[in-house]
């Protein structure tokens, strides 16, 4: 018995030891990679090279045996002409950037880096096609978004914005920085206004005896809270606040697009894109896949993409958040007026 009892306090021991040293590792290998600068990876692809391979291929499927005999003649006269004009022909180029922000617009940190590598190889001739799907949101997230934009336009390229689903509020304020504006008919456009709500649970907490106290220095520095008791001197200096982000909203889109008519379309309203083109929010009905057909033969077409690298965390937030997210917005889809 005395053995069992030794055998089984070293046992224990060892256990205990092992699991310190377990619990050190884990400890070490978190703080260094909360303390390492986590970089993200810039994808390039050659979309004209994919448009060139799947036409090859349908093309070939369909030729009978006689026929696929010509044409692979054909193909070969075409790629040796091609190689010897290479150094007098080269084709301007179009990067193509996806855009599709959420309310936080967490997504203009990749924006920027992609828009960053574009800058550093595109020439004067080339485009920039940016497709924009988004709602809105936080106004500092969406204003950095389009200024991110209008560095395109700063170094002399030529923006244009494609607008497949929805460019509305934030959405717009980015895409209306563009030369061009192409939207899909059914597209959602517009909803140039503001707006904030929240809500108060003071009336709650009085009836539950339960005091909040607010110390500020500064007036305004709070103007409406969700746990103090408002007033109307309050609740007057929150809508001025909201009214100047809305002048502003107004005159940011009256630069970029001078022809409309801003006190016709600053409502806050949205339009179909068929219906937004005729108030100048657009300029043509297209979608994103039918411009980019048209430009492959002319121009060499590149999708520029950067991936952050993420923690397990961050995935797991990031999924959560998308979730709750596409949850809100099947409330809102559910909302609306069918067809």
């Amino acid at each position: 018995m005395a053995f069992i009892y030794e055998y089984g306090l070293f046992a224990a021991k060892s256990i205990t030891l092992v699991l310190v040293i377990v619990l050190g590792v884990i400890a070490i290998i978190t703080t260094i990679a909360r303390h390492k600068v986590r970089k993200g990876s810039l994808e390039i692809t050659d979309l004209s090279a994919d448009y060139q391979q799947n036409k090859q291929h349908l093309t070939e499927s369909l030729l009978t045996k006689d026929q696929l005999k010509a044409f692979a003649k054909q193909q070969k006269k075409e790629a040796k002409a091609q190689k010897k004009n290479a150094s007098d022909s080269v084709k301007p180029r179009l990067f193509l950037i996806d855009f599709k922000g959420g309310m936080d617009a967490r997504e203009v940190s990749s924006l920027r880096e992609e828009i960053s590598a574009v800058l550093t190889m595109a020439k004067s001739d080339d485009e920039v096609l940016v497709r924009v799907e988004s709602g809105g949101g936080v106004v500092h997230g969406y204003g950095l978004g389009a200024s991110q934009l209008q560095r395109i336009r700063d170094r002399g390229l030529f923006l244009t914005v494609s607008i497949d689903k929805v460019a509305a509020s934030g959405g717009y304020m980015m895409a209306c920085v563009a030369q061009k504006i192409l939207a899909a008919p059914f597209a959602i456009v517009g909803s140039i206004g503001v707006v904030a709500q929240l809500p108060n649970f003071n009336r709650l907490l009085k009836k539950h005896d339960v005091d909040v106290e607010l110390h500020t220095a500064g007036q305004f520095k709070r103007t409406l809270t969700i746990f103090g008791e408002n007033d109307d001197k309050a609740r007057e200096k929150f809508k001025a606040e909201l009214e100047t982000v809305h002048q502003q909203f107004k005159q940011f889109v009256s630069e970029h697009r001078p022809r409309m008519d801003i006190e016709q379309i600053a409502t806050g309203e949205h339009w179909l894109a068929a219906e937004a083109k005729k108030l100048g929010l657009v300029d043509e009905l297209r979608t994103s896949d039918d411009y980019l057909l048209s430009q492959f033969e002319n121009k060499q077409v590149i999708k520029v993409t950067w991936h952050n690298k993420k923690g397990l965390a961050d995935r797991f937030s990031h999924a959560a958040s998308l979730a709750v997210e596409k949850a809100i917005y099947r409330v809102i889809e559910t909302c609306k007026i069918p067809f």
